[in-house]
């Protein structure tokens, strides 16, 4: 057979994307992108922060609930956060769902909160220690001002418990510039948009936190993941972190040469974060760009001191469903001037959001409406050519403004174009300073105004906690083994493969694989392939490996450590109890036939094997058994070892060949 040589295709193409990554590297130096992380995890302790109550999340129904509204102060300083001012023009009314057990008045903000959690304390020493950060003398609790209703109490409560320190990513020195400990906040369960209402269940708040905020000294998407990604394996290497959806959330701010901090909160999906920053540095570049056109256009800030206009009659049997809708319920139709938006008002910043879908976040938060019309996509939904030479002529616009409209009640709509209005003007300035909300796809929307410093104050319910010399030493003499010493662990006592190594100890199954392998005698190789690669081949042929919990692993290695079951056996059980998760093993054995086959069962299919088979055995010999073998591993179906099945057919075969 002719040798086919590797064609230039691969090489080229990883050259072409070794290429790519360069220029894209030296474009972010251009641009001087600067990205900070916030990494905030779930520390896997006995009780609440606050409380004693258990720190657990449930899905079972709740005993009760009670109604709270919330409303912003001033601070010490006489200031109010312009963010809790945000959240309280919304005037939403805020369920919150409790249970008797597992909830408790501090929640309720009915009682004053407890002392800090010691254990919750040590766990963040731990992290600091490995992280080289400077603990603070003393641990204050202060709170910090949040009205979005995830806090009963109108705030958070947040400590800093360590200053500075760095972490390795790549050969690079990632600054740290605090580690804190906090509540984690109520659990959002629905809105209800008929009472402006929002349902909260208080069993995730009050789990303490730990929030690991870096330096912004990452450079590039790429590097914004690697970092979070080492963070989140020191965090796991303590083995005092919960883990799961939900457990860690990252918040990423990000900034290019000549605009501002943008803060886009509450991201969880870790390895979507370089999709995520490379979205929003796309996003940036196309405001700075449109704030450029802005300026070579003659545009100002005082053009934008206008009064929404009433153009109601000009579109009274417009063809539009939506402005129809808004009329017969009593509203109008209003419209400002955007001057010199034309063209890019429609200009996409990121997949499927345009400088258009900007303005209407803001129209919606601010205003309550459901969205706004504006002359770049326009005419369409039923608004004419000679609608939209109607609104310029009566809003006095030229060929090179925008006409932005909106159909709701009168206030709501002078609220949402007001709202345009001033978020137009601000694109004068380019990229503004704002918190935003990650989406599905790694794009984001406008949430709200980035909180100021008068949102923090102290916690006058809380005593502090000194951090002694004696107690740090504590800390010390019991530090956690590190993911690198466990994976040179792993290589030399178990005899796993380097890469079977270094794959189990950065896994979700970690916990797993360690209980496992100390409570079975299997062979820990064994272990490792089934949590590593025989689950996700299940996963991928349609198996529900989701409804596979840790007692199920444990039950079935335990199985097989008894002699129940043989390792060839583990996917077809694993399956059934994938499909019948409350069944127990013992039974499953029986029902998917995957229990051990007794020595006389498997010869007495090994017999008829080769006696079906003679005149095949006659003439090929002992070369025989390795075309029989396949025959008989598929009849006994993994419940007798292969090496004995090879014995028990080498028997028989070389009997047939005597004869």
């Amino acid at each position: 057979m002719e040798r086919l040589e590797p064609g230039p295709s691969y090489p080229q193409g990883l050259a072409v994307r070794r290429a790519n990554e360069l220029e894209s590297q030296e474009h972010y130096r251009a641009i001087e992108l600067k990205i900070g992380l916030e990494l905030h995890q779930q520390l896997d302790s006995s009780r609440k922060l606050f409380c004693h109550c258990a720190p657990v999340v449930r899905e079972d129904e709740p005993d009760g609930r009670f109604i709270r509204r919330l409303r912003p102060t001033t601070s010490e300083m006489g200031q109010v956060d312009p963010a809790a001012l945000f959240e309280f023009q919304k005037q939403k009314s805020f369920y919150y769902e409790y249970y008797d057990d597992t909830t408790c008045l501090v929640e309720a903000d009915e009682e004053p909160p407890h002392d800090l959690n010691p254990e919750a304390i040590d766990i963040c020493l731990t992290i600091a220690a490995i992280l080289k950060s400077t603990p603070v003398h003393e641990i204050h609790a202060m709170r910090k001002i949040v009205i979005d209703g995830s806090n009963t109490a109108g705030f958070q409560r947040t400590a800093i418990v360590a200053n500075g320190g760095s972490i390795q990513v790549g050969g690079k020195t990632v600054g740290i510039q605090m580690i804190g400990l906090e509540e984690d906040a109520a659990r959002k369960i629905a809105d209800d948009d008929e009472k402006n209402a929002r349902i909260y269940r208080l069993d995730r708040l009050g789990i303490p936190l730990v929030e690991i905020a870096t330096a912004p000294d990452i450079s590039s998407p790429k590097e914004a993941q690697e970092v979070a990604q080492a963070i989140g394996l020191l965090l796991r290497s303590t083995g005092r972190v919960k883990r799961g959806l939900g457990t860690i959330r990252q918040d990423v701010n990000i900034s290019i040469e000549g605009g501002r901090v943008v803060e886009i909160k509450g991201f969880q999906q870790l390895d979507l974060i370089s999709r995520l920053v490379e979205l929003e540095v796309q996003r940036q570049e196309g405001l700075t760009g449109i704030r450029d056109v802005l300026l070579q256009r003659g545009v100002t800030p005082n053009m934008f001191q206008q009064t929404p206009q009433d153009i109601t009659v000009l579109l009274a049997n417009s063809g539009s469903k939506l402005i129809r809708g808004a009329l017969e319920s009593g509203g109008v139709v209003l419209g400002v001037k955007l001057p010199g938006f034309a063209g890019l008002v429609g200009q996409e910043l990121q997949p499927g959001r345009r400088l258009g879908t900007e303005l209407s976040d803001y129209a919606k938060f601010w205003g309550g409406v459901g969205g706004i019309f504006h002359t770049d996509e326009l005419p369409k939904y039923g608004i004419t050519s000679s609608d939209v030479a109607k609104m310029r002529e009566s809003l006095n616009a030229d060929d090179m403004d925008a006409v932005v409209i909106v159909a709701a009640s009168k206030r709501n709509c002078e609220d949402a174009l007001h709202a345009v209005l001033d978020r137009a003007r601000a694109a004068l300035e380019g990229v503004i300073s704002e918190t935003r909300t990650p989406l599905p796809d790694a794009s984001s929307k406008y949430a709200r105004p980035r909180p100021g410093a008068q949102r923090m104050y102290p916690e006058t319910d809380v005593r502090p906690v000194k951090v002694t010399v004696a107690h740090l030493k504590t800390i010390a003499r019991n530090m956690p083994e590190t993911l690198e010493s466990k994976e040179e662990r792993f290589v030399k006592e178990y005899s796993l493969s380097r890469e079977m190594a270094s794959q189990v100890t950065r896994s979700l199954n970690l916990d797993l694989f360690e209980k496992i392998v100390k409570v079975s005698s299997v062979a820990p190789k064994l272990v490792a392939t089934t949590l590593e690669n025989t689950m996700v081949r299940l996963q991928r042929d349609g198996v529900a490996v989701d409804s596979l919990d840790e007692r199920h692993l444990l039950s079935v290695f335990q199985a097989v450590s008894e002699g129940k079951l043989t390792p060839e056996g583990i996917p077809t059980l694993l399956t059934g109890l994938a499909s019948n998760p409350n069944r127990e093993v013992e039974e499953l054995l029986a029902a998917t036939r995957t229990g051990t086959m007794s020595h006389d069962e498997a010869q007495s299919i090994i017999h008829r094997i080769v006696d079906d088979r003679r005149d095949f055995i006659r003439e090929h010999g002992e070369d025989s058994i390795s075309g029989l073998m396949g025959i008989a591993m598929k009849e006994i179906r993994g419940r007798l070892d292969g090496k004995a099945v090879k014995e028990l057919l080498s028997a028989e075969v070389k009997q047939v060949l005597k004869e």
